[in-house]
């Protein structure tokens, strides 16, 4: 009896083989795409350099960050950093390098000062191809201890030999670091080269000459503290004489108020005299005797009648021509004092024209009998 086979067998075969052969394709594929393509980092461009053909060298373009596909035969991507890169050149092994590192330069007058310094840089993403192929290098950080710390001890040496030692270690710091970097930034600069920032940590002289300067100083600073005395003494001093003077004005206004209170005084007493003298008469003279008399009669008085004081007033001198002109002016002083005491009578005689004004009277030249 004979026996059939089904053809689905046939069929199943050949699909397996066009499944594994679509599987190996992919696979072929897939080594191929991870020959020819490569992932550009961050803070890293890509360089493509071409090994064969007319245009061997590196592009001048340089790659963005992400997958980049190239032919490995013919070419091959290389990945520089443009990210900002320090680096330390001291004297200290416990910081940068454990070798010395630290760069000496000369001041003007030719003393040797050593310092530690610091630098940031970074590459400009554009100048990367160039950067790679004049130094065919991609590590920073060996560029960093070869051309750039040449290039910054070179201006270290050319912009300290114009300053003096006691500058470079005081103020002038400033304005060696501002002068170095802007010498480096010319020359770093045109190879695509960006310095962020370069510091001095330490400065070191020699003793001798560190000596000097502290002495300098020293000098320096007590001249300014004297100079400080002298202004405060002067201040003092001033304060003084402005006080004695305050003082001696004081006295000056106390003694010119007190003459002019005796003044004062001295016309009222003269004032009262002539007054009195003017107004003296026999009734008057009795009038004060009685009112200061207690009333007790004399003990003895020798039978007689009740005796009373009598005053001859002819016998009292009459004014002097000084005192009569003394008394006319007191008397003008007082009515003057008077018109100006009255309220409202400012300019009362110039709103009334007719008011006929009174003479002031006269002091008679002779006391009355």
């Amino acid at each position: 009896m004979a026996t059939i086979r089904p053809a689905a067998s046939d069929s199943a075969k050949s699909f397996l083989r066009r499944v594994g052969a679509t599987i190996g394709l992919l696979i072929l594929l897939g080594i191929v795409a991870s020959a020819c393509s490569t992932r550009v980092d961050a803070a890293h461009v890509g360089i493509r350099v071409k090994l064969a053909g007319s245009n061997r060298g590196v592009d001048d373009i340089p790659q963005v960050t992400g997958w980049v596909f190239y032919n490995p035969l013919t070419e091959q991507i290389i990945q520089f950093p443009i990210s900002v890169q320090n680096v330390v050149w001291t004297k200290d092994p416990h910081e940068g390098s454990p070798r010395d590192e630290s760069i000496t330069f000369a001041s003007l007058e030719g003393a040797n000062i050593n310092c530690d310094i610091g630098l940031a840089f970074q590459i400009e993403p554009k100048q990367a191809p160039h950067i790679y192929l004049k130094f065919q290098k991609n590590d920073l950080m060996v560029l960093a201890a070869g051309y750039v710390r040449n290039a910054v001890r070179e201006a270290f040496s050319i912009e300290a030999s114009q300053l003096p030692v006691q500058e470079i270690y005081g103020s002038g710091k400033g304005k060696l670091v501002a002068s170095v970097q802007k010498r480096l930034q010319d020359q770093l600069g045109k190879d695509g080269f960006v310095i962020d920032q370069i510091t001095i940590n330490q400065l070191r002289l020699p003793e001798n000459i560190a000596a000097s300067i502290n002495r300098s100083l020293e000098a320096t600073q007590q001249a300014v503290q004297a100079e400080n005395r002298v202004r405060q003494v002067k201040a003092e001093a001033e304060q003084a004489i402005t006080q004695a003077r305050g003082q001696a004005e004081a006295a000056r206004e106390r003694a010119r108020g007190e003459a002019d209170a005796r003044l004062i005084t001295a016309k009222a007493e003269a004032r009262a005299n002539l007054i009195l003298r003017v107004s003296t008469s026999p009734v008057v003279l009795q009038y004060r005797a009685l009112e200061r008399w207690n009333g007790k009669l004399p003990v003895m008085n020798g039978g007689g009648a009740l005796p009373l004081l009598t005053f001859d007033v002819s016998k009292i001198a009459p004014l002097t021509p000084d005192e009569e002109k003394l008394l006319k002016e007191m008397l003008a002083e007082d009515a003057e004092k008077s018109k100006d005491d009255k309220p409202g009578d400012s300019g009362g005689s110039e709103n009334k024209p007719d008011e006929k004004k009174s003479p002031a009277p006269t002091p008679p030249t002779t006391p009355p009998q």
